[in-house]
Parts: C-alpha cells; structure tokens; sequence
C-alpha cells in the first residue's frame, strides 16, 4: 500500500510555476505550496505474496491498484 501525493497534479502545478517565471515573476516572490491531492494506491499480488489479504472494502477504497 502507498499513499502518495499524485504526480499528475505536482507537474501541473510545476508548469504554473514555470509559466510565470518565464512571464518575469522573481522565484523567489512565488509562494511555497504544499501538496494538496494524495493517491492511495494498493498492490494485491505483493500483499498475496506477504501472505497478507486485502479487504475488499479497503480495495474499494483505493484510488487505484498495481499489479
């Protein structure tokens, strides 16, 4: 199981950042932000293998699962 921030919304963030630098704005006057948007993510063939189940409620719950 992980439960991260989402990398899609990082980047979009990162490209907002990016466009007003190029547009003249000082990093060092842009606001540090934090992540506001987390990915719970759940890999059932290596919890099997740990000799461990998943609820179904739980994977249910996960934003996604790998495999």
């Amino acid at each position: 199981m992980s439960y991260a921030v989402d990398q899609d919304a990082i980047c979009q963030r990162a490209a907002v950042f990016v466009e007003k630098i190029l547009k003249g704005a000082k990093p060092a006057e842009l606001p540090v932000e934090q992540p506001t948007k987390f990915e719970f993510l759940i890999n059932p063939r290596a919890a099997t293998a740990l000799g461990l189940s998943i609820p179904e409620a739980m994977l249910r719950r996960a934003d996604g699962t790998v495999e």
